[in-house]
């Protein structure tokens, strides 16, 4: 007697054995240089994703967004570049709930000698892909779009309908991005997957936020042979920094426990950007010099406190700094978010974690900021971020290891087919 013994492709299978298309797909996002700012080559990027989500039975739009929004959001030099945000949506019948899988596609500019030669490159050494964006975050688009093909090429259905959004501008601020999406795309999602801020074992539930300061020192120009007759602006400023190294150690007193028991303080950044101002010359006194500072915002912090309190200190420092005179300009803010992990999605992803990898998942936050506040804080549906990661994200050689990419594939596919919600 002979037995029909038939092989069922599940979708995990399917995508360990389509690594090298997952492979394909990212070499070539990477070879797209996104580089924000300016926000160069949004066009064919966004073209390319559009396509490529209606080839896998999504109902697939690209937004343009208006001139007039441009001008008013971005610098002068940014207008000529379009912005584009993405949206998909796959109807499940018989669907209750909709999960939305969130990814930014633009990425921060490069700098320095790269191990490969060209940067956009998608080489391969060593089980890892290297190229800018690859881990921050082109990487867990690829691992999506194979997610998706997985599904569809061996006919199982997601338990939940999804929607999947690709947006721009995520390394400056995501207010053309994340941020018009939830206010003004046509999206309507009870759970979101914002696809970054936890990895291998670690399921994000919030992360920090970030307030983004300019302070301008003024001073008095003089001739360089004559430095008693101006104020020197930099001298003011090295004092005013070393100020600020007591507001430093004030922050560590604040101190949070995350729910994987990380303890969590706010921080603060000094001179990520410096500067002296017009008419500066070796033999001239400086009369004016800047630097940044970026306060990192703990979720159980109020923004506006931080702010208030920030400004205060260097207010009252100044005060203390003979002939010290400062402004203070706020270039931008992202907000942090927290969500309780104890809502049934956030178990189901754990779950599906813990599956995949074969080692218990644990809930993190992340001192980076992402989207997910636009849709934990402003749509206020349960929120988690999940996705490959890699390493050396914003710096010189970074890679996403491929394996982990597969892995993220085989989460997402699990999520979508095993938790309805």
């Amino acid at each position: 007697m002979l037995f029909d013994y038939r092989f069922t492709v599940t979708p995990a299978l399917y995508i360990d054995r389509h690594s090298a298309e997952l492979i394909r797909t990212l070499r070539h996002l990477v070879g797209i240089s996104t580089v924000n700012p300016p926000g160069e080559n949004y066009t064919p990027i966004t073209a390319w994703l559009t396509r490529e989500l209606a080839s896998l039975g999504l109902k697939s739009k690209r937004f343009t967004l208006p001139a007039s929004l441009l001008k008013k959001e971005l610098p002068p030099a940014q207008h000529g570049f379009p912005r584009y945000n993405v949206l998909g949506k796959l109807t499940t019948p018989g669907a209750k709930k909709t999960v939305h899988f969130n990814a930014h596609y633009d990425v921060v500019p490069v700098s320095g000698q790269w191990k490969h030669g060209n940067p956009f490159s998608g080489a391969i050494e060593g089980g890892w892909i290297y190229g800018r964006g690859t881990s921050d975050m082109k990487g867990s688009i690829a691992s999506l779009l194979l997610a998706l093909q997985a599904l569809r090429a061996t006919k199982t259905a997601p338990r939940l309908n999804v929607e999947v959004s690709f947006t721009a501008d995520e390394e400056t601020d995501s207010a053309l991005g994340t941020g018009w999406l939830v206010e003004h795309a046509p999206i309507n999602p009870d759970y979101a997957v914002v696809m970054e801020g936890g990895e291998l074992n670690q399921v994000c539930c919030g992360h920090n936020g970030c307030i983004w300061i300019e302070v301008t020192v003024h001073g008095r120009a003089a001739h360089g042979s004559r430095p008693d007759l101006g104020i020197n602006a930099l001298e003011k400023m090295a004092a005013l920094v070393r100020e600020l190294e007591t507001y430093q150690r004030t922050l560590t007193r604040t101190r949070w426990r995350t729910p994987n028991g990380r303890i969590a303080s706010p921080t603060l950044n000094v001179g990520g950007v410096f500067s002296c101002g017009d008419g500066a010359k070796i033999n001239t006194v400086p009369a004016t010099a800047k630097f940044t500072l970026d306060r990192r915002v703990l979720a159980i912090e109020s923004h506006a406190g931080a702010e208030r309190n920030l400004r205060a200190f260097l207010a009252a420092a100044a005060r203390r700094i003979p002939q010290c005179r400062i402004t203070v300009a706020k270039i931008s803010e992202n907000y942090s978010c927290f969500t309780p992990p104890t809502h049934p999605f956030f178990a189901a992803m754990a779950d599906c974690v813990t599956s995949v990898r074969g080692e218990p998942a644990e809930f993190n936050v992340s001192t980076g900021f992402n989207d997910m506040h636009f849709f934990a804080s402003v749509a206020k549906i349960p929120t988690l971020g999940y996705g490959p990661g890699g390493r050396k994200e914003h710096a010189v050689d970074e890679a996403a290891k491929i394996s982990e990419l597969l892995a993220s594939a085989k989460i997402y596919a699990e999520l979508m087919t095993n938790f309805a919600g």
